[in-house]
Order: structure tokens, then sequence, then C-alpha cells
């Protein structure tokens, strides 16, 4: 067990010296958490085999398992790749810093500890001030994947590490909120026509404009005809168990209410505690059979159970959904719900990242 510090940095203040010493930290060997614009990263130093090693450990992550590398400028890219594909320099301009990871061929400097074993490594520039600040100051790449207990949901928040890797990193920089709450889009560059390894708030659309081409999306073609060699940071293994029994219903909206409320008066037949997951705009047809102590009223007004209904914001902003989808799965795990209904949402634009988390969580898919 380790002592972890925690260390409060302000991000509209940043104080040099609290940097400073995390960075001294990583340049020893040692692991950081620290806060980026998507998640909270596990960072140690990429290019020290015995401190990424620290990295698996703490999670509990197979070691197969490739990380993505964080650096501050573009040029950094060029010690810890064999080349720069054509098509990437358009990208890193428009995306960089931002919630974009680019898979290229590594260079020999890349310990296999940071690239899975593969021929491949992972690099993308974080938007976040303190995280830029810890990689300037540290002088090396930071290999960094989600800081949570590997099958747990990423964290969003700092309490979230806490719960996960206390007695596990030697420090958790405190660094509010992440703004945007789902990792980052992944795609590789080292195939003829880029392959979307893992959607993200970077869309396909918005890369498709910088390309010039729409790329492959693995989650719309065969993955056994177009993915090669690179795997994806964070997908090449069961990625996410919540605590409860997640359904996710898809298909028109009000299909979606009336298929929620139907399984939902079943699962309270059974006496089983219920979680449902919904929208702005759905909110109020689940509570309106509700009494005022959260129970479900059957017709002949008799209590039928209580019930958790939790708002992941409104569908017409889904990167406020994006945002709230960890923390509130994350809040449903510190309650006693059994089985989690789920809404989906659109899967174009953003809403296909989204979906793409739900469908990990799922233990079942439900079509209307």
């Amino acid at each position: 067990m380790k002592d972890t510090i925690i260390i409060k940095i302000d991000t509209e203040n940043i104080d040099d010296k609290l940097i400073e010493k995390c960075a001294g930290i990583l340049r020893e060997g040692g692991t950081v958490v620290f806060p980026t614009e998507t998640v909270y990263g596990l960072g140690a130093d990429a290019l020290n085999p015995e401190a990424v090693k620290k990295i698996f450990k703490a999670k509990g992550r197979p070691s197969n398992n490739p990380l993505i590398i964080h650096i501050s400028k573009a040029e950094n890219v060029l010690p810890l790749v064999e080349e720069i594909p054509e098509k990437a320099h358009g990208l890193m301009k428009e995306f960089w810093p931002g919630p974009l990871t680019l898979i290229f061929k590594k260079s020999e400097i890349v310990p296999r500890e940071t690239s899975g074993g593969l021929s491949t490594v992972a690099i993308r520039i974080p938007n976040n001030s303190i995280a830029i600040k810890l990689i300037e100051e540290a002088g090396v790449p930071i290999a960094a994947p989600s800081a949570n207990v590997s099958g747990k949901l990423s964290p969003t928040k700092a309490e979230h590490v806490m719960e996960d890797l206390m007695g596990k990193v030697d420090a958790i920089i405190v660094g509010g909120d992440c703004n945007i709450g789902i990792e980052s889009t992944v795609l590789d560059m080292t195939a003829e026509t880029p392959i979307i390894l893992r959607p993200g708030t970077v869309t396909r659309e918005m890369l498709e404009r910088v390309l010039g081409e729409s790329p492959i999306n693995l989650s719309m073609e065969n993955p056994n005809k177009v993915r090669g060699e690179s795997d994806s940071p964070g997908t090449k293994h069961i990625h996410y168990l919540p605590d409860a029994k997640i359904t996710v219903v898809q298909g028109d909206l009000d299909d979606i209410v009336a298929k929620i409320n139907e399984l939902r008066t079943e699962y309270e037949r059974e006496d089983k505690k219920i979680g449902i997951i919904c929208t702005d705009e759905t909110k109020n047809r689940y509570e309106k059979n509700m009494n005022r102590n959260g129970g479900t009223l059957n017709r002949h007004g008799k209590n039928m159970g209580s019930v958790i209904i939790k708002s992941l914001g409104s569908r017409k902003y889904p990167e406020t959904i994006a945002v709230n989808l960890f923390k509130v799965l994350r809040e449903f795990d510190k309650t006693d719900a059994e089985i989690i209904l789920c809404e989906s949402v659109s899967d174009t634009g953003i809403g296909q990242a989204i979906m793409d988390r739900l469908e990990k969580v799922a233990s079942t898919i439900v079509q209307q």
C-alpha cells in the first residue's frame, strides 16, 4: 500500500511548485494521476518500462493493452514515431490539443510495455492546462490510461479516482471536473484509409471534413475486414462493469419510454430495486406515477416499490449527456439499484460515442 499524496491545483492559478513536485515523481519513475479534458489519467514516464509497469499494477490491467502517450507539443511526436503520415498533419493542426488520439508506427525508443507489444503507438495532446504544465515540467512523454481500476468506469472527478486508486499510486492531482467526460476518439493512421478504433467527441463527420475522405468506422464496419495490428487503448478487454445490470432500450422516443415503463412494472413485481437513466425531455413521463417517497403507484394506488430516476441532460445538447454519462453511472454504483433501464440516444455525431459507451455497459439491449 502506497502513501498516496493528494495535491490540489487550481486550473485558473496553477502553482508551479506543486507541478514541479508531481513532475519530479514522474521523472523518478513514479505514478501521478492528473486531470484532462476527457477523463482523469493515470500517468507514468512513457519511456521507462518499469514506471509503465506500475500503471498496469495499479489498475489491475492486462499488460498487453496499449497505452496512450500524452505530449505537450506536436513536435514531440517526431522521436516517438517512424514517420508522420501526410494525412495526420491536418488532423494534428485542427484537433490538437484536444480529444483526438492518433496511432502511428512507433519508433524504437517506445518500449513494448507502453505499446502493449505492438509496433504502433497512440499519441495525443490533452487540452487541459494542468496536464500540459505537468508534461512540460516532467520533460518526458507521459503514458496515461484512465485513472480507474480496470473494469470500472472512467473517472471524471477526482473523488472517483480516490475511490479506486488511493494507496495504489504515488500522487493524485485534484484539478476539477473533466469537461468532456468520455475518452478521446482514437484514429489509426497506419492504414491506407484511417480507421476510427474508438469513437469520441471528435466525430466521424469532423474527421472527414479535414481528411477529405470518410474514415472507416469499426462500429459500423466488419472489424475483421479492416482491423490490423493496431488495437485501440481501452478496447482490447472488458472495459466497463457497473454494479447493476443495465438494459439499454433503443427505438423511437415514445416507444423507448413505453418499453422502459413496461419493464419497470415487470421488475417491480419481482421486488427489484430499479434505476432509470433518461433525458430531460422524458423524466416527467417516468415520475408521473410516483408517490412523494419515490415509490411507484399501480392503478389501484398501491405502492409497488422505489425507483431512482436520473437525467443525463437534454437531447438538444449531446455534449452535456456525454459529460454526465460516467458520473451518473458512478452515482448509481452508490445506490442499491439492481436493474438500470436506460434510454438510448441518436447515434449520429457525438451520440455515436455515447452509444458506444452505453453498449459496453449494457447487459441487455432491447430494440423497439
